[in-house]
Order: structure tokens, then C-alpha cells, then sequence
């Protein structure tokens, strides 16, 4: 036994209108926000003697970078009996 509404002269189960409405407005939500752009972020030339090195500056200065899993945290001590 379903609550059921009439709209358009069909009858529409209360369910199928919570549906609705929840799509809708996430839809409108998703909808609404704007497009991501990527913004390359410009910072001082890079004066480098060749190709290599200009790599691994870019590579070792690159901001946002995130370190490898487990270096510089410390495990905690194990109790050894």
C-alpha cells in the first residue's frame, strides 16, 4: 500500500515523487557548479645548463607534490619480549 498523488491526472506513487525531487535536485546542484579549470601555476624561470637538470628541478620543486608512504613518519615502538 503506497501513498499515491495524482498529477496529470496520473496517479504517482509517493516514492517515485521522493525520488524525483532528490534527482532533480542534485542534478541542479551538479549542474550549477562550475567547470574545474586546471590553472598552471607560473613561478620563477628556471635557469638550468641542460635538459636534464631543467627535469629534475621541475620534478623536485613541483608544489603540491605529495611524499612517498612512510617516509619521515615513525612506526611505533614494538615491544619485544
Amino acid at each position: 500500500m503506497v501513498a499515491t498523488y495524482t498529477i496529470f491526472g496520473r496517479q504517482v506513487g509517493a516514492h517515485v515523487l521522493a525520488l524525483t525531487t532528490l534527482g532533480t535536485t542534485f542534478a541542479g546542484i551538479y549542474l550549477a557548479m562550475p567547470a574545474k579549470t586546471k590553472e598552471k601555476e607560473s613561478g620563477p624561470p628556471i635557469n638550468a645548463g641542460s635538459k636534464d637538470e631543467e627535469k629534475f628541478i621541475q620534478y623536485a620543486y613541483t608544489p603540491k607534490r605529495k611524499p612517498p608512504i612512510g617516509i619521515g613518519l615513525r612506526s611505533p615502538a614494538r615491544r619485544r619480549d
